[in-house]
Parts: structure tokens; C-alpha cells; sequence
């Protein structure tokens, strides 16, 4: 593999910013890949990809090089040279990259990869957690899934087409997909590629989504006509997928306490072609209580760790502090307390995290039930899905039914 001095150096800048200026790794690759206009597939998929796992094995990588926070140009080219080795790629003679003992490295990899928390590349707190939470063996196995690279899964937008046209038009531009069984809008791309620059997607035929994903929206049940609300669209990756379920027909309430998201949404809606979504910005508790009792739907796609998804983000093991869970468990229930009251009785509610922890998921639910706002509620479907055994993201998901 020949090495290109602006690729390498462009991986450094990108590290730069993620290590030791805090950015987040999706934004910063997407600003590195605008340095130069004439880089192709190739150069930008080695910047991408480098990056990420780099950011992936950050505390494997910084043992082996024997460097420490904050990073100066020189460890980071250190930390490179160790990804290098460890992929047997030759060395360049470049003066950033000082004499490297290729056998000494290879030799602590091998010492370090018998310990979990440097193999896997995670916080000592992370390790313990996950270990109280999950177990060693089912821990273990989750982590060895959620450092592997994501894979890229579309969401067929109905609103626009169906599954089997989708995958013609993409054909047409030479991107084949594949169906998964069980996901009856999603498509895989065996290989990956830059599906945003496809006819396809400008015209709102898909999005991009995950497929546990795509079984949130799917678990809620919902029916043309109805008023649904989803209380923490965010950007709405789940709103637009509700928004097909609806066929476009009753009222779809997006709700989020940012309103630079829901600015996104609405950029999203239109080329989805979805037109009965209304954004709110939850701005006060009124927004809320002008809504108590008039869902037929309600989805709480809450905040999190983010713990499932490491995959995809995989800096946040890094920005994730101890304290941050309690923190998080309180609004999540929160949350459960007072957005539930906006189901009508007999609707239907779907809590859902992109987290592998009891404490946020299972945990949550029980506790709600439990309080007198949870005693008019049922549980009547619970979803909790595994990296290792999916090969998609974790998820949780509980479908609850009010009396």
C-alpha cells in the first residue's frame, strides 16, 4: 500500500481535533474530507476509515505508543505508527515518523490483547460497568461487536417508493443492495459508498438508518389518521419513518428541546415528501400539558449513553463520564413521568434507548410501572437487542399500553 503524504497528514489533523479539541469524530472527518477537491473514493475512505478506527482503539493504540493526553503532533504520528505496523503497512521515510521498534510493538500488542479493556479499547469505569451490568461473557461479546465498523442500511421511504424500485434506481448507479429478513423497509450495501450523492436520496426515496433502527417506529403501532407524537425526534430519523407507517394522513407532532434540530426535520420532511409532521419546541412544561391526554401514540426515543452505538460514534467512549449515567437515569425517568401523560386511555407508548444497560432500559420501564403515573400502563412488547447477536446496533425498546 503506497502512503500519500496529504492522507496521512490529513488523519493527524483530523485526531487533533477529536483528542485534544473535544470536536466531534462524524464532524471533523466531514470537514477534513473538504481539504482537497481533487481526492477521490479511495483517499477519502482511507482518511475515514483511519481515523475512526484510530478513534476506536485510542487507549490501545496510545499504550503501545506510550503517549498521553493532550497529544502533541508528534505522539499522534506515534499513535499512526503503530496503526501502520499493526496492519503491516511499510513506513515511510518521512522526518514526522521517528525510528520504529515494529518488533517491540507487535510484541506489546500481543500482551495488551489478553486484557479486555486495552483489546477492546474502553475506560477502566466503562469496563466495570458494562462487566456489573451485563456479565463478563455477555459484556465481552457486546464490545468485541461494537468496535466492529458499521455497516451502512437504508430505509426505504414508502411515501416515495417501494423497496424492490429503490433497489433498481440504485442499481442504475451502480450501488447494489441486499434485503435483510425481518426489516421489511431496510436495505445493506455488501460494499461501502457515498449514497447522498444519489439521485435516489436527493429525490427522498431513503434515509440512512440502522436497522434496530428501524424497528422503533415499526413497534408503535401506528395508523393512518391518528395524532402521534414523538417527543424527542431530535432530526427526526424516526419521525419520517412514522410519517410512512401514516401514509402521510393524521397529525405527526415532532417534539424536541432543540430547535436547531427541528430546523433539520423540516429540511428532512421536504424531500421525504412528508407533509403532516408539525414541529414543536419544547420550551416550557405547557408544550407538554397542552397535549396530556390526546396521543393515540406516543414515542420517548430518549437520550442516552449511547452505548450501542459505538459503532457509529465510536469517540463517545471516550467524552462519556462516570457521573454522566445518574445524570442521565433521572431525565430519562423524568421523561416517563411527564411525557407519558399526553397518551389518551387505551393508546400506546413505546420507550426506546440506543443503550445496552439495564439501568437505562429494562430498569427504567419497571421503576415507571411501578410509580402511580406508570399504574395506568401495561407492558405489552419489550425488545432488547444485542450487537453480538444482531450484528446491528443495541437497542432497547418497550411497548406500553394504557388502561
Amino acid at each position: 500500500m503506497k502512503l500519500h503524504r496529504n492522507l496521512v497528514f490529513a488523519v493527524i489533523d483530523a485526531l487533533n481535533l477529536i483528542f485534544n479539541e473535544g470536536e466531534y469524530a462524524d464532524k471533523v472527518v466531514q470537514k477534513v474530507l473538504k481539504y482537497d477537491k481533487r481526492w477521490g473514493v479511495r483517499d477519502r475512505g482511507f482518511i475515514a476509515e483511519t481515523t475512526y478506527e484510530m478513534v476506536r482503539y485510542k487507549r490501545l493504540y496510545t499504550e503501545i505508543a506510550e503517549v498521553k493526553a493532550p497529544f502533541g503532533r508528534p505522539d499522534l504520528f506515534r499513535m499512526w505508527a503503530v496503526w501502520a505496523v499493526l496492519k503491516g503497512i511499510s513506513l515511510p521515510d518521512w522526518k514526522q515518523i521517528e525510528p520504529t521498534p515494529e518488533r517491540r510493538i507487535k510484541g506489546r500488542f500481543d500482551e495488551l490483547s489478553k486484557i479486555r479493556k486495552f483489546k477492546e479499547a474502553v475506560p477502566d469505569w466503562i469496563d466495570a460497568l458494562g462487566v456489573s451490568a451485563l456479565g463478563e461473557k455477555k459484556w465481552t461479546a457486546e464490545l468485541t461487536a461494537l468496535n466492529k465498523k458499521a455497516e451502512v442500511i437504508l430505509r426505504t421511504n414508502p411515501l416515495k417508493t417501494t423497496k424492490s424500485d429503490l433497489q433498481k434506481a440504485l442499481q442504475n448507479e451502480n450501488i447494489t443492495t441486499e434485503s435483510i429478513k425481518g426489516y421489511p423497509l431496510a436495505l445493506r450495501l455488501p460494499e461501502r459508498t457515498n449514497v447522498f450523492v444519489t439521485k435516489a436520496f436527493k429525490d427522498g426515496w431513503f434515509e440512512v438508518q440502522d436497522a434496530s433502527s428501524q424497528l422503533v417506529a415499526a413497534l408503535l403501532d401506528v395508523k393512518a389518521g391518528q395524532r402521534v407524537v414523538d417527543a424527542c425526534a431530535g432530526a427526526g430519523g424516526k419521525t419520517l419513518h412514522l410519517a410512512g407507517l401514516m401514509e402521510n394522513k393524521g397529525q405527526l407532532i415532532a417534539m424536541d428541546i432543540y430547535g436547531s434540530k427541528l430546523k433539520e426535520l423540516k429540511r428532512r420532511a421536504r424531500r421525504n415528501g412528508a407533509h403532516n409532521i408539525e414541529p414543536r419546541e419544547i420550551t416550557s412544561s405547557k408544550v407538554i400539558k397542552k397535549l396530556h391526554g390526546k396521543a393515540d401514540r406516543l414515542l420517548l426515543d430518549a437520550p442516552c449513553t449511547g452505548l450501542g452505538v459505538i459503532r457509529r460514534n465510536p469517540d463517545t467512549k471516550w467524552k462519556l463520564q462516570p457521573e454522566f449515567l445518574e445524570k442521565i437515569t433521572k431525565v430519562q425517568q423524568d421523561i416517563l413521568q411527564n411525557y407519558s401523560k399526553m397518551v389518551k386511555p387505551e393508546g400506546k407508548m413505546v420507550y426506546a434507548t440506543c443503550s445496552i444497560l439495564p439501568q437505562e432500559n429494562q430498569d427504567q420501564v419497571k421503576a415507571f410501572l411501578a410509580s402511580e403515573a406508570g399504574s395506568a400502563f401495561s407492558l405489552t412488547a419489550e425488545k432488547k437487542i444485542s450487537a453480538a447477536t444482531s450484528g446491528f446496533d443495541g437497542f432497547y425498546m418497550a411497548l406500553l399500553e394504557k388502561k
